[in-house]
């Protein structure tokens, strides 16, 4: 059973500023919770329906109703399980390999496939402005499907980072270079806009090269990629070589 304390506590998980102050969040499913399990995440209390993880240890686990289960799960369709984690301290950032930097990404199933991208291409790092979805959102950590235990991911303010950089920053717009027929280095920092707005002119002035993908349809008239389907294409394209 669930208690009132412990259902007020994980539903106010689901805003950033309550995640913030108890540096706690959650994960639903159970695919994405053993990820997090097989990782250095510290598990804080699990909660199933299920009598399953079995190296979950007792005091850390709680056999809840499908009835309970509803009243903490942020999905419209609940899972059987739920597990509430410890939020790790942001590791150091390491300037080698190919490096993804998130300008005010919004929505929260972009970020979380974006993680999955870069966990997929072997990219380790990830740099967010500070307008960037909280990577702790629920939406966000479901969509991830267990990549945010292998991406780690910071927060900062890009401006410095990509002014202060040795590595050659690139972004992708509609006058870039045609990233099919560009050389592209193992090392670099890829920059990745909003997705209404772009690049913004700040970060515009620090990129050393620009890149687009070319659209191949016969009336040219398509604005944009979605931002995970733009960095998949670009991923796909640094990684090949």
């Amino acid at each position: 059973m669930v208690s009132k304390n412990q259902i007020k506590l994980i539903t106010s998980l689901q805003q950033k500023k309550y995640r913030i102050a108890n540096k706690l969040f959650f994960a639903e499913g159970v695919k994405g919770i053993q990820e997090l399990l097989d990782s250095d995440f510290e598990l804080e209390h699990l909660y199933t329906t299920q009598n399953d993880f079995d190296e979950v240890f007792k005091e850390k686990k709680t056999i809840i109703s499908e009835n309970d289960l509803k009243k903490i799960t942020a999905l419209a369709t609940p899972n059987s399980c739920l597990a509430v984690f410890k939020m790790p301290l942001e590791k150091q950032i390491i300037e080698t390999g190919l490096i993804i930097a998130l300008d005010s990404i919004r929505d929260p199933g972009n970020l979380g496939t974006i993680l999955r991208l870069c966990d997929w291409f072997g990219i380790q790092q990830i740099l967010c402005s500070k307008e960037t979805v909280d990577v702790y959102n629920p939406k966000v950590v479901q969509a991830t499907m267990g990549s945010i235990a292998r991406v780690n991911v910071n927060y900062m303010d890009l401006n410095t980072f990509l002014a202060t950089t040795k590595l050659p920053v690139f972004g992708t717009f509609m006058d870039g270079s045609n990233i099919y027929k560009s050389e592209l280095p193992k090392q670099g920092v890829i920059i990745m806009g909003n997705e209404a707005n772009g690049i913004s002119t700040e970060l515009e002035k620090l990129v050393t090269s620009r890149l687009t993908i070319p659209r191949f349809g016969n009336l040219q008239k398509t604005e944009s990629l979605n931002v995970a389907t733009a960095t998949a294409i670009v991923l796909s394209e640094f990684c090949r070589g």
